[in-house]
């Protein structure tokens, strides 16, 4: 297949790929909602940012009857009884829901360490679990940074590693999926059960929607040992974005399920009075729930609009005039990095590039912690070391992998990850040009003034800065324009409601950032990077809707697209995504070839759109 034309490719992927062709399940259709979001968003930004967040309101009556489930009881019960018997607890995903999975467990273990420290001033003990909780995403911790190309089409990669994660009889793993169809959590469920741990499938398709048309869903919704978590809401405000409400309300009920089982278990080791003197009210799994609707209103609100609108407005100059973005964040950095990094599928942005590659085109975002290097900054971030790949040709081989990944491993080791440089050292391409901005992103009371001093030192070679604040207290860093995004951040055990906050106005600047910048059609990624078979899939769909063929012809453009993208970006130019790349030379729309042509290090990028 290495060699074979796009008609052979496409034809190949028609016959024999039927697996991963998932038209039919909501996660992968077009929201009614937003029908005309990137319009309205261009003509009138409030109102698109108000339509972008209504599908988040499907969200609390779903979660609500996940909490008053069998299900999620059975799931808090595990959770509780794994932290009595010192046993782990695994929570896996890919994409998206590896981002998810590595926040819960970096806030499991910053709870932890707040916890010891309070616990102490009274003088009590109680077990430390710190170390208790384990992510695996698709890839490693690299995959925070960029998707592996590969990894979630195979349920053996799951597998692998999560074994070698050390899973093992009486664990609880917490298989956690955007639509409920992904290879490789698939296989980190079912090397659970092999293990003998307990098992919970987290999923956002209806599992009868799942059973009909996805042969592997079918399978894990079908075995009874393993326990289901269905929390379908629809169709994403963004069609496939599966990174916006699946995840939203995945983060909100795994989250209420793990403090539920972590409070009970303080509960076993500290009284009445110690509970209160640690300011740990009882809070009822669905209080949570009625918190992510009080925030979700209290985000639509005219003046957390108008600052939302202000954020959007200023990011979309900085692009439009050729300038970049270098967010400055500390405690909620994960949070940031999460919503950063998946803009670059997203929407066919350059990628993070590494410190030795000055050839790579630089990210229009990016993200730098002024506080601390590098290699601490990866420590600080996910509150241990970062938890990376070194498999070599012969394990890729023993997995059945693609010849690809065979003949060119992948390097997705310690050291790689160190040169995506997210700490303090000074990079200049970040501030090449006057059209540059440093922008400082703060939540809730994180009024360190080591922080604000250390953002005016990053920010002295940046002819603009600005800040967002998310939450009611006041911003703690001083820059040339200020937005404030005020919402209730109730305390909690993990914080979740402030981590709910944090990725819904992220995701909402974002998608709406990127949509004003013309990277979505209607309530389409028409931008989205191809880069597994779902993807594939989903821009053969998009290109037969567009350009009005059935799905052999616009999956043979797709591919036609792929091979020309490829050879164009081999020879120095960033192409967009081989998605736009057909729907316009098909379309009739706007005939010919649209790309961006990659800037020099030393020159701002270029974002207009040259057609050829």
């Amino acid at each position: 297949m290495a060699h074979s034309s796009a008609r052979e490719k496409a034809a190949h992927f028609v016959r024999n790929e039927t697996a991963f062709h998932l038209g039919a399940l909501p996660t992968e259709q077009a929201h009614p909602k937003t029908a005309t979001l990137s319009t309205t968003l261009q003509t009138d930004l409030q109102k698109g940012i108000v339509q972008l967040l209504s599908v988040d309101s499907k969200i609390p009556p779903v979660a609500e009857r996940c909490i008053e489930s069998p299900a999620f009881y059975s799931l808090v019960t595990a959770l509780l009884e794994a932290m009595r018997g010192r046993r782990r607890i695994f929570f896996t995903g890919c994409g998206a829901t590896g981002r998810l999975s590595i926040l819960l467990d970096a806030a499991w273990r910053e709870c932890w360490q707040r916890l010891k420290t309070r616990t102490a001033q009274l003088g009590r003990h109680v077990p430390d679990l710190e170390d208790l909780t384990t992510s695996i995403m698709a890839g490693g911790d690299y995959a925070l940074i960029r998707s592996v190309e590969g990894f979630e089409d195979f349920p053996g990669f799951g597998r692998r590693q999560l074994r070698e994660s050390g899973v093992g009889e009486g664990d609880v793993v917490v298989a956690i999926t955007e639509g409920g169809e992904t290879s490789f959590v698939i296989g980190t469920a079912w090397q659970g059960l092999e293990a003998g741990a307990k098992v919970f499938f987290v999923f956002n398709n209806p599992a009868d929607a799942l059973a009909a048309h996805v042969e592997r869903s079918r399978e894990v919704i079908e075995d009874g040992r393993i326990t289901l978590l269905d929390l379908a809401t629809g169709p994403m405000a963004i069609a496939g974005s599966t990174r916006m409400q699946a995840t939203t309300i995945e983060l909100l009920v795994v989250g209420a399920a793990i403090e539920t089982a972590l409070r009970r278990f303080i509960e076993d080791h500290l009284g009445k009075g110690d509970l209160e003197a640690l300011d740990m009210d009882a809070v009822d799994p669905r209080e949570h729930v009625a918190g992510f609707t009080r925030l979700l209103g209290s985000l639509q609100s005219p003046e957390a609009l108008r600052a939302l609108a202000g954020c959007v407005r200023y990011e979309a100059d900085v692009y439009s005039a050729g300038g970049r973005i270098t967010y400055a964040a500390g405690q909620y950095l994960l949070d940031i990095l999460t919503d950063t990094t998946e803009r670059s599928p997203t929407f066919c942005l350059p990628p993070f590039r590494k410190s030795d590659d000055s050839a790579a085109p630089v990210s229009w975002a990016y993200l730098k912690n002024p506080l601390h290097p590098t290699p601490e900054t990866w420590k600080r971030l996910l509150l241990r070391e970062p938890l990376c790949l070194d498999w070599n040709a012969a394990v890729y081989r023993c997995l059945g992998a693609p010849e690809s990944l065979i003949e060119t491993p992948p390097e997705l080791d310690r050291p790689e990850l160190h040169k995506f440089r997210i700490g303090c050292e000074n990079d200049p391409s970040r501030c090449a040009t006057a059209k540059d901005a440093l922008v400082a992103i703060t939540v809730g009371c994180e009024t360190d003034p080591a922080f604000a001093r250390a953002f005016a030192a990053m920010a002295e070679p940046f002819a603009r800065t600005a800040s967002i604040h998310i939450g009611c207290t006041p911003a703690p860093v001083v820059a040339d324009d200020a937005f404030a995004i005020e919402c209730p951040l109730p305390p909690s055990l993990l914080d979740l409601q402030t981590h709910l906050a944090v990725k819904l106005v992220l995701n909402t600047l974002s998608t709406a950032t990127m949509a004003r910048m013309g990277r979505v059609t209607g309530n389409w990624m028409t931008c989205v990077e191809p880069g597994n078979k779902k993807l594939i899939d989903r821009g053969t769909r998009l290109i037969a809707d567009l350009t009005e063929v059935d799905y052999a012809t616009a999956c043979e453009r797709l591919f036609e697209a792929i091979e020309a993208v490829r050879d164009l970006r081999a020879q120095g130019t960033h192409a967009l995504s081989p998605v736009e790349w057909a729907i316009r030379r098909y379309s009739g729309k706007t005939p010919g070839l649209v790309r961006i042509a990659i800037p020099d290090p030393n020159s701002p990028p270029t974002t207009g759109r040259d057609r050829v």
